[in-house]
C-alpha cells in the first residue's frame, strides 16, 4: 500500500514537473505539445509495464498459495486418516 502511494506520488510529480517545465520553455506551442505527447506516452508505457509486473507477481503469489494450500490439504488428510486408523485400532482392543 505504501509502495503504491510512493509510486503514484513519483509518477504524478514527474508528470507535473514535465508539463510545467515545457509550458515555461521558450519554444513554439507545437513543439511543446509534441514533447508533452511524447513524454505522456513514455510515462504511460512505464505505467503499463509496472502494472504488468504487478499482475505477474500477483499471479505467481496466487499460484504459490494454491500449491501450499494443496500441500496442507494433503497433509491434513493423511493425518486425519492416521488418527481414524488409530481410533479404529483402539476400538478393536475393547471389543
Amino acid at each position: 500500500m505504501v509502495n503504491s502511494k510512493v509510486f503514484w506520488g513519483i509518477v504524478t510529480a514527474a508528470a507535473a514537473g514535465a508539463v510545467i517545465g515545457m509550458l515555461f520553455a521558450p519554444e513554439e506551442g507545437t513543439q511543446i505539445r509534441k514533447k508533452i505527447k511524447k513524454r505522456t506516452n513514455s510515462l504511460a508505457s512505464e505505467l503499463i509495464d509496472a502494472l504488468e509486473k504487478s499482475k505477474d507477481k500477483a499471479g505467481k503469489t496466487a499460484d504459490d498459495l494454491k500449491a501450499k494450500g494443496e500441500q496442507y490439504k494433503s497433509e491434513f488428510k493423511d493425518k486425519a486418516e492416521e488418527i481414524k486408523e488409530d481410533a479404529a485400532d483402539e476400538i478393536e482392543k475393547y471389543n
